[in-house]
Parts: C-alpha cells; structure tokens; sequence
C-alpha cells in the first residue's frame, strides 16, 4: 500500500498514525514520511492521568496542525474516524457501510460455511464520516486486495503489491547480541510463535512441542517468540522440547521480524507473525481453525496453511467458551500434518 501511494502522489508527506511498539517495522519504510504514534495504552488513562491527559491532548494537536489534505482510515471503526476527523482533511476514505455475509466458495481451501462473524464493513457508523467510500463488492477476498481496493478511487497502478518490511538498521546487531548471550548455536534456525490474541486461535502447546523436538532432532536450532502474555506457553514448550531457547518477552516486535528474517521456518497459529515472515520472504507454517486462510493467510501462499476442513470453521469466535464444538477445528491439526509442511 505505502508502495503504490508514494508512486500516485510521488511529491507528497505521507504520514502513518501507529502504536509505538509496532512503529519500529514500518518507520524506515522509504515510502513513508513520519509517523505518528498513538500511544493506546497510556492514553486509555485519559481523564485519570494528568500526563496521558496532556499527551492526548498534544497529540490532537499535532494531528490538526499537519494540515492533511487526505486521510485514509482502513480500521473502519468510531476510534479511527475520530481522529480522521480532528485531522480536518478535506478528504477522508473509508470502507462502505457493512454487508452481508454470503456462503464462499475458494480454491485454495474447502470453505463453503458462512461464519457468524468476522470483517464485514466500517463499523459503529463510521462511514457516515467518510467524503469517499471505498465498495465492498465481496467479501471473499484476501485482506490485501481488499486494502489495494483503495486504488479505483486513488488511481493506482497495476504492479503487484508490494510487502516488503525495512527494518531498523540496529535491529541486526541487537539479535545478534541477544543471540549470542544466550548462546544460541549456528545452526539452521527455527522459530516458534505459540501465542496470540484469540483464546480459540490457540493450537496445543504439546504439539508445538512436538514439532521442537522433531527440529532438534533434525540439526536446528529452536527459539521461541512471544510477548510477556506468551511466556507460560513458551515456558512449557521448552522444558517439553529440551535444548529449545526461550525469547519470549525479551523482544520487540522489530527484533522479532529480525530473527524470522534469519529463520529457516517459523511455525505460528499467530497472524501477526505470519503476516512479517511472509513480508520477509521467509518460509512460514501457519496453523488456522477459526479464521478464514483465504481471506488472511499468508498472502500468495496457501500452501503454507495448515487446517482441517470441518463444516464448523472458519467461525471467527474469539473466545473459547463461544465454541461449542470443544475447539474442534484446533485439536483436529496434528504435529504430524505442520511436520510436513516444514520446507526440505
């Protein structure tokens, strides 16, 4: 996306309004010119903070003095449009309103139910805050093309979409040095991804386990990632998969991208993860159950997904006691089915 905005408007500022934390993969990107952080954690103490309230309030600020002549909000949601509108830019584009969800039908993966949930369209009304919005023809499509939408009303052109990530020119010696405290070997490396958000999105730390051992036992050497929230999982994981390093909360989102940037493969049933791999040009395996692969797996390869078609999935629920079907779609994967798809 930040490709093909700076080849339409080649001359202009082009701005991202981001968490700080996530910043660090897009900020050396050499299509963008800033970033704006929106430092969501301090400022939910709005009102109750002197500082967060101050910061909030300096961040509007900043927000209006820009002097934006475009915004463009794909969350779709009131949070998101309210700062499109502080912005004050005459022009602000948006998703259409929300709308049905029909059966799908896709080649890369036997999915024909029709969810009860999931991305539909801009949510709680705001695109009626929108000057421009952006057609939901379908809704089986991946959530990049949906995105590259944008270009019929922007005039992109035709190239591929471009997703390669630019790290921060010190998030290689920091790996390096972090690697090398603690001692992880020169071997062809593994990386495991075992958290996530999602409480349903969980596949079975016994059988990541299963899969560390199986790549130690063939010459590689294992970390695995995950923020602090991860660290029971990980924990697990490495004293069942003996000789596994554990990294988890020790990295930022940048240091993660840098070591799946040195990976052979990195396993994962987190789409955040997957996602960077992928941007990377990194070999991935994906382990999927209530989300739909095609409309959010890793973009322009579905062989790298793992699933098991059951007429319950996808069913995009979050939590687990919204399952009915004892998590079904997750227990169904095997280590021996993710085991196959490792590359070589």
């Amino acid at each position: 996306m930040l490709v093909k905005l700076r080849a339409r408007y080649p001359e202009a500022r082009i701005d991202w309004f981001i968490t700080p934390e996530n910043a660090e993969i897009v900020r050396c990107h050499p299509a963008l010119s800033n970033t704006v952080l929106f430092a969501r954690r301090e400022y939910a103490r709005f009102g109750r903070s002197p500082r967060a309230t101050a910061g909030f309030f300096r961040l509007l600020s900043r927000i209006r003095h820009a002097r934006y002549d475009l915004v463009i909000d794909l969350h779709g949601q009131l949070r998101s449009v309210f700062f499109a509108m502080v912005s004050g830019a005459p022009v602000r584009i948006g998703f259409d309103r929300p709308v049905r969800m029909e059966r799908t039908v896709s080649r890369e993966h036997n999915i024909t139910n029709i969810p009860r949930r999931g991305w539909k369209g801009a949510r709680e009304g705001s695109w009626l805050a929108y000057t421009h919005r952006i057609p939901i023809p379908t809704l089986d499509v991946h959530a990049i093309d949906r995105y590259l939408w944008l270009g019929d009303l922007l005039g992109f052109d035709d190239s591929p979409a471009g997703c390669t990530v630019y790290l921060p020119p010190e998030t290689a010696s920091r790996v390096g040095a972090l690697f090398a405290r603690r001692g992880i070997p020169d071997k062809p490396l593994a990386a495991i991804v075992p958290g996530t958000i999602w409480e349903t999105k969980h596949w079975l730390p016994e059988r990541f386990a299963e899969v560390g051992r199986h790549l130690l036992e063939t010459g590689h050497a294992v970390v695995l990632l995950g923020t602090p929230r991860d660290r029971e999982r990980c924990q697990f994981i490495a004293a069942s998969a003996p000789g596994a390093f554990d990294l988890s909360g020790e990295t930022t989102p940048a240091d993660l991208g840098g070591i799946l940037e040195r990976a052979a493969v990195c396993i994962t049933n987190d789409s955040g993860s997957m996602h960077l791999a992928t941007a990377l040009n990194r070999p991935v395996v994906s382990i999927f159950g209530p989300t739909n692969p095609v409309h959010i797996g890793p973009y322009g390869h579905p062989e790298s997904v793992v699933r098991v078609d059951l007429p319950c999935s996808p069913c995009n629920f979050r939590r687990l006691s919204q399952c009915p079907y004892g998590h079904a779609c997750m227990h169904g994967v095997t280590a021996e089915m993710v085991v196959e798809k490792l590359p070589g």
